[in-house]
């Protein structure tokens, strides 16, 4: 993998994605050489609320054998006294080996790295991408379902959910069929769906889960984000139509996987944590071997 930034899964290919899952699951297999990374330091920078991805970045670096630092809350940086990403991202890379990066604004990722000198990798930026979320999402599809004659139904806020937009990419990289079902109001951005059709995606677009739930190997939910809603009746109504329940799943596969890229509020009801179609748990925890297979190829020019 030959890349200096992760930045958008539009910019992968299908052998970059293929190369990180097989180290994934080399590493989760048979771990990897602490003393390669003794003296590898990972900055955290977080502009945004984050537990699963901050957590399992450090995570990883750690037991890669490196050690992480972390800017902290944004109230606590200079960021308060005015100083700009690109400032903090030229302070920064002289202290560490490679930045994890989230932002709210879109497109943040993709300017700190005309800045930085060392790798960036996008955490999150805005409704944009957020393409290690995409890499642990595609390691847990293949370990449990692989990749051939895949059908994927994707559900619940399309428009402002950039793990959805990232997924979307990838999937369409290794030739899954995808269903989105949304509200009509929630739907995929007109961008989303421009660059899918222009990229070949085999894309259908539903209301009901009913429609397409028994044709598909995965179901991957999202929160519809109750903020994005000016009146809190219209939120609740179409917040009740997307909830996943035991009952919801009686069509489904036996081998159906539901996924969450979390934190979930009620979108996934507790009953269905305990049969055997969740994932979600799993899939977080799968942020540790893809991020360590990540920093591993991307650091291993600066450390040979």
């Amino acid at each position: 993998m030959h890349r200096e930034h992760v930045l958008s899964t539009k910019e992968l290919s299908r052998d970059d994605i293929e190369t990180v899952l097989d180290r994934a699951a080399d590493i989760a297999h048979s771990g990897t050489d602490r003393s390669r990374y003794a003296d590898t330091i990972l900055a955290l920078l977080f502009f945004e609320p984050s537990t699963r991805t901050k957590m399992s970045f450090d995570t990883a670096m750690k037991r890669l054998g490196g050690t992480t630092i972390d800017m902290g809350s944004v109230e606590s940086s200079s960021v308060t006294k005015g100083e700009s990403l690109a400032d903090t991202i030229r302070v920064i890379e002289g202290y560490a080996d490679a930045i994890v990066l989230r932002h709210p604004s879109e497109g943040a990722a993709k300017m700190a790295s005309e800045f930085a000198d060392v790798p960036i990798i996008n955490a999150g930026d805005g409704a944009g991408q957020h393409p290690t979320q995409t890499l642990l999402d595609l390691h847990t599809i293949r370990e449990n379902v692989g990749f051939d004659d895949l059908s994927v139904g994707i559900m619940g806020d399309l428009k402002y959910g950039r793990t959805v937009h990232s997924l979307a990419h990838a999937l369409t990289k290794i030739d899954a069929r995808q269903h989105f079902i949304s509200p009509e109001s929630l739907r995929l951005p007109r961008s989303v769906r421009f660059d899918l059709h222009e990229d070949g995606a085999n894309v259908r677009e539903h209301t009901d889960l009913d429609d397409v739930l028994s044709t598909l190997d995965v179901l991957y939910v999202t929160r519809i984000q109750r903020e994005r809603f000016p009146d809190e009746n219209e939120y609740r109504e179409v917040a009740g139509q997307y909830r996943i329940t035991e009952d919801a799943l009686e069509d489904a596969n036996d081998d159906l996987i539901v996924m969450h890229p979390l934190p979930r509020v009620d979108e996934i009801a507790p009953g269905v944590d305990t049969t055997t179609h969740a994932r979600y748990f799993e899939q977080a925890h799968n942020g540790v071997p893809v991020r360590m297979a990540l920093l591993d190829l991307l650091l291993q020019g600066e450390t040979q």
